[in-house]
């Protein structure tokens, strides 16, 4: 292509500052609206990544909206049909409008060549961009009032970086099936040769991954349960379990992939990560957490708390205890954390914690939840990787004479169940028996008495929802002392420790 070369030397001209020139190519934008005044199916090559804003020069950016707007309305856009929305006055690098958009359409490159003008725009639009950002940055870090913290900063920094990635991407869009073929035949070679022959990452807990093939990634995991059911207890159990079974390979490029367990982030917004690394020391050692918080512990004892704990300080097992998050504030460290260190897993402990945007807080809870429920999955699929997030369950669930909870009983929102893959709930009717104690001595004592000795040490996770697999019920082995979940022993078998 021969682009007329004067005139796009004119409006760079025009455009220049007295420092450096941000970014830009014009005969590239000249090229593509002159490939789609010529043809219109030039636009459909780009117009899922590309907008009106990504041109530098505010004419181009005038026309590429024009055409656009007259193709979605089943019009064609040509310079006959575009001049009666420009201002016939105009100059543009000594053209009128008319003859500007002739020159465009003369000089036109061919509909193959429009995606990769399009890319070409759009990379430079993303460069011009990342300068505006970081300028902001300097002048924000040299003129930041005394209250303001540099990590809000970063936070707000990390935010626009973000949406500068995640903007109109031109990966994405519809692929052969043939690709997808070839992705699930991957995925399923992957999964035979990962312990369990699992298409997800093992919990640990070999019942749960019978009925659940894993932990899938994108997929968001929803734990819910009243107080005391143990749902914190299962989600480090699990996550402590991903973490060990971690096993890396370094890649060709330097990088280390995972080929078994896998890398957990672990956002504890109730506990504090000592009290959190307790549970998980108590859980390994049999040492109930209480006896170990006393310091009414024995010199064995010592050792071997000792010896777990220097196994557990080489996991990749990542805490963040920062108490009062926001969704967005969260959503930046687990992606600096996918980035930094790598992330298989991630665990919230809990929904209800967080808090949203002003805006939507300012709508109502419900909004709130809402924004944050959505948040999280997009997070999941961002980052590819299952959310495990826990949730409480309203108080109605007590009013009823089956406390087995139920999908209507999540608190606040309905797009807790309706943004989660998997909605799980952990239930023991220990836990409500035991608060029945007749008097001792009497009859009903006694027919309480074999009730708990039927339930007691045993859990139910209630898998309430799934897209890819079965609902139902998967009894669980728990020890309340040492918060342990475990696959339950089939009677007259010992436990699986």
């Amino acid at each position: 292509m021969a682009p007329f070369d004067s005139t796009a030397r004119k409006l760079a001209a025009d455009q220049s500052p007295l420092y450096r020139a941000a970014p830009h190519n014009i005969e590239a934008e000249q090229a593509l609206l002159g490939a789609i005044l010529v043809n219109n199916e030039a636009l459909y090559r780009v117009s899922d990544f590309l907008e009106a804003r990504h041109f530098f020069e505010p004419i181009h950016q005038k026309i590429f909206e024009l055409a656009s707007q007259l193709v979605r309305a089943g019009k064609v856009a040509s310079p006959v049909t575009l001049k009666t929305f420009l201002p016939g006055d105009a100059d543009i690098g000594g053209l009128t409008v008319n003859q500007y958009l002739a020159r465009l359409a003369a000089e036109a490159t061919t509909v193959i060549n429009a995606q990769d003008y399009g890319r070409t725009i759009y990379d430079l639009s993303v460069r011009r961009s990342l300068i505006v950002i970081g300028e902001d940055i300097v002048n924000e870090a040299y003129d930041a009032p005394v209250d303001f913290a540099p990590a809000k900063q970063i936070e707000e920094a990390e935010r626009r970086l973000y949406e500068v990635a995640e903007s109109g991407r031109y990966e994405g869009g519809f692929q052969a099936f043939s690709q997808a073929i070839t992705t699930a035949v991957d995925l399923a070679a992957k999964a035979y040769q990962r312990d369990g022959k699992l298409s997800g990452i093992a919990s640990g807990l070999n019942d749960l991954d019978h009925k659940m093939g894993g932990l899938q990634p994108s997929d968001l995991i929803i734990v819910a349960g009243r107080p005391g059911m143990g749902k914190t207890a299962l989600a480090t159990n699990i996550a402590y379990n991903i973490a060990k079974a971690w096993q890396g390979e370094v890649r060709p490029d330097g990088h280390i992939t995972t080929v078994n367990g896998g890398i957990v982030g672990f956002f504890s917004l109730e506990m504090s990560a000592d009290q959190l690394a307790t549970r998980i020391l108590a859980e390994r050692t049999g040492i109930p957490s209480s006896t170990i918080r006393r310091g009414g512990i024995s010199e064995a004892d010592f050792e071997v708390i000792r010896d777990v704990s220097l196994e557990l300080q080489n996991m990749k097992f990542f805490v963040d205890d920062t108490g009062g998050l926001s969704i967005a504030q969260l959503m930046a460290r687990a992606r600096r954390l996918k980035r930094q260190r790598g992330l298989d897993m991630l665990v919230i402990d809990y929904i209800q914690l967080l808090s949203g945007s002003s805006k939507r807080a300012s709508e109502g809870r419900v909004q709130e939840i809402t924004e944050i429920t959505t948040s999280l999955k997009a997070l999941a699929k961002e980052l590819s990787v299952p959310i495990i997030a826990l949730s409480q369950l309203s108080r109605q669930v007590e009013n009823r004479d089956d406390k087995r909870p139920q999908l209507s009983d999540l608190r606040e929102s309905g797009s807790i169940e309706q943004d989660a893959d998997v909605v799980l709930f952990v239930y023991r009717e220990e836990y409500y028996l035991q608060s029945k104690e007749p008097r001792p001595g009497t009859e009903e004592h006694a027919k309480w008495m074999v009730e708990m000795a039927a339930v007691h040490g045993k859990a139910e996770v209630i898998i309430g929802k799934q897209r890819h697999g079965p609902t139902g019920t998967v009894p669980l082995q728990f020890d309340a002392s040492v918060t342990r979940f475990g696959d339950l022993a089939p009677d007259g078998q010992l436990p699986r420790y």
